[in-house]
């Protein structure tokens, strides 16, 4: 399935450049510490493609709470959007949260979005439903997507986006029976002490999780690796995971496909290694007055190099690490 993109376009696979004007390309590259598809990264590997990552820009127009400046994430945005129009990105994805509440919000914080010149994704927060009631239908649309989960393949690589608040309490309108389905649910892990049992969270739904082993079987019989994108972590165990995060981990692992997984939510960020995969929790746009965080991430034949902004650090996740204690 193609993936539904902000602003109706639709990318074909990127191609390598033309190998008279590497050279030159990459010593620019290289002299501004950036590289993008065709290459080379760390250890002089070929890079397949770039893409952006950005999380949690959570902007509002109120006042801090706590270490959370809902304003300043306008500006923080704008000069991420600026830094990754001057790059050479296949797309750019941002992991959920992008308002904290108010469909006002919405409508002042989109339009920045918007300016990134290639290809640009959503994937569904908890925070993006914080709208009036009537309006929680109508979000996906309003962010572009034409479906609350898809994939799309690119560079041999294939990029499954989840939605996290399939099974919910806030992406439902209360009375509705997806919203007591959600209710059941929660109440049923709270009564079993999990530490995920949190009404912010959510759970993908049987339907989804089918299409999710159905898709990543398919990349694999079509020899690409995945990486696999949510609004919430799933490993490892933390009150911020999905409801049914054991059950997505033991999906990814029984692919054979899967190298990493990369969500927001919990702002502090993270990083754990299981089974030959990698979990990266981006941190939040929104925490701080002053500092950012969003990354560039390019992908190479036997890893990610994460070249953060900000708070962000950077990492070199090599596929097939071992795992993390």
């Amino acid at each position: 399935m193609s993936a539904p993109v902000a602003g109706g376009v639709k990318e074909t696979k990127s191609t390598l450049m033309c190998r008279g004007l590497l050279g030159l390309a990459l010593g620019t590259a290289l002299a501004l510490g950036l590289t993008g598809p065709g290459r080379s990264g760390e250890a002089g590997e070929e890079i397949r493609l770039s893409f952006g990552l950005v999380s949690d820009v959570q902007y509002c127009d109120r006042a801090p709470a706590g270490s959370r400046f809902y304003r300043e994430s306008a500006k923080k945005l704008a000069t991420c959007v600026e830094d990754l129009n001057g790059q050479e990105l296949a797309f750019t994805i941002h992991l959920g949260d992008i308002i904290d509440a108010h469909s006002a919000c919405l409508d002042e914080v989109l339009p920045i979005y918007e300016r990134l010149s290639m290809p640009h994704f959503h994937v569904l927060g908890n925070h993006d439903f914080a709208v009036e009631p009537e309006l929680k239908p109508s979000i996906p649309q309003k962010l572009g997507l034409t479906s609350r989960y898809y994939d799309f393949s690119r560079a041999g690589m294939r990029f499954v986006v989840l939605d996290g608040g399939d099974v919910s309490l806030y992406a439902h309108r209360e009375g509705s029976e997806r919203h007591a389905r959600a209710a059941a649910r929660l109440a049923g892990l709270q009564a079993a002490g999990a530490p995920n049992a949190q009404a912010w969270n959510g759970g993908v739904g049987p339907k989804q999780l089918r299409w999710l082993k159905t898709t990543l079987a398919e990349a694999r019989s079509a020899g690409e690796k995945a990486i696999v994108f949510c609004h919430f972590p799933v490993y490892p165990p933390d009150q911020h995971n999905l409801w049914n995060d054991t059950e997505v981990v033991e999906a990814l692992e029984a692919s054979g496909a899967v190298v990493a997984y990369i969500n927001g939510h919990n702002h502090a960020g993270g990083h754990a290694v299981k089974n030959g995969i990698h979990y990266l929790t981006v941190q939040g746009m929104v925490e701080t007055e002053d500092s950012t965080a969003y990354a560039v991430v390019r992908v190479g034949d036997d890893r990610l190099e994460i070249d953060g902004r900000g708070r962000q650090p950077h990492q070199v996740l090599e596929f097939g690490a071992p795992d993390t204690p």
